[in-house]
Order: structure tokens, then C-alpha cells, then sequence
């Protein structure tokens, strides 16, 4: 798997949620995970969430830390399980890597981390016709934000070290996984 902090900030849309974004505006081929940083605002046009669509959510804020995963020839369960674990590693990261908890835990609520009823990331799951792609970002700021926030800023975290670090994980993570699967024996 590859991976790479973009360093140009630019806002996140939806539009960056299609095949071959890694590879066809970073160059980095197969499964792949970028990260960078910029605003948030969704219009409905580019949502893909059909909870989020029928509630007609506002999906925004200021300043963020986005990241894109594609992964090929998985299905959309596999998406939505690497999502999970992605949301996992990045709150036991958070949750290791700081002391502005001041002993309260973080918490991981689906594909969402929330301290308390403050919630530090969005995310979501989907499938195009080659891949498995998922878009998660936490908040930098809380500014802009339609909900009770909280953001990387509380917790006294430079995004770029926790973008890349959480990258190195998953791409660690990953890379076990397959090798799990390529390692058994089939039974009969």
C-alpha cells in the first residue's frame, strides 16, 4: 500500500471520492492512501450517504485532515470493515498520543470517534466499478462545523505528524492482513 501527505491544502467536496484519485492526480498506483489538509463542504450532489441525503445533513468545517483509501477488487463489505479499522487506529494513535484527554477516553461509535458527545471525524464507505474507496477526516479547527466538535487543535496534536503516522499504521495493518490471507492452507 501506498501512501502520501499532500502537502497543498485544498478543500474536500466529494468529487476526490472516485476511482484512480491516488493514482491519476498524485501518481501513486494500486492501494493507496493520501492525506492533506483543507476544508470541508459537501454538497448534496457529491454525498454518497443515503442517510446523510434523506436527513439532509450539513456536512462541513473550516479546517480538516482528510484521508482517501482505495483498495482494488474488495467488496463493499471489505470497504466498509477497512473504514472500521481505520477508525479504530486512528483513535488508540489519538487516544496514545496525547495528554489534553486529562483521563477521559475517546470512543469509536461505527466509523466515527467522539469524546463525550463531541464528535472528531466523518467518514464514509463506498464502491466504485474497480475499487473499494473510503473518505475520513477529523477536524483541525471546530470552526464551521454544524455539530458539536472536537478537533486535533484540542488535543494539542500537529496534523501532519498524525496524518502521517496513522497512515504508516494502516499501511502496516494492511499489509499483515494480506499476508494473513496468503499464508493458510485451504481444508477440504
Amino acid at each position: 500500500m501506498e501512501t502520501l501527505f499532500i502537502d497543498k491544502k485544498f478543500a474536500y467536496d466529494g468529487s476526490q471520492l472516485r476511482s484512480l484519485f491516488a493514482y491519476l492526480d498524485h501518481g501513486l498506483l494500486g492501494p493507496s492512501i493520501v492525506a492533506w489538509e483543507g476544508g470541508c463542504n459537501i454538497p448534496f450532489t457529491h454525498m454518497v450517504d443515503g442517510e446523510d441525503l434523506l436527513a439532509k445533513a450539513v456536512i462541513q468545517g473550516d479546517e480538516m485532515v482528510h484521508f482517501i483509501i482505495e483498495v482494488f477488487d474488495r467488496d463493499l463489505f471489505s470497504g466498509v470493515a477497512l473504514q472500521r479499522l481505520f477508525a479504530s487506529i486512528c483513535k488508540d494513535y489519538l487516544q496514545t498520543h496525547t495528554k489534553a484527554l486529562n483521563g477521559k477516553s475517546l470512543y469509536r461509535d461505527g466509523d466515527d470517534i467522539y469524546l463525550d458527545d463531541k464528535k472528531l471525524s466523518i467518514s464514509i464507505a463506498t464502491k466504485s466499478p474497480v475499487s473499494v474507496m473510503i473518505h475520513f477526516a477529523m477536524n483541525i479547527t471546530n470552526q464551521g462545523t454544524p455539530v458539536s466538535t472536537l478537533s486535533l487543535q484540542d488535543l494539542k496534536l500537529e496534523t501532519k505528524t498524525v496524518a502521517e503516522d496513522v497512515m504508516n499504521l494502516f499501511r502496516s495493518e494492511y499489509t499483515k492482513i494480506i499476508e494473513a490471507t496468503q499464508k493458510v492452507r485451504p481444508i477440504p
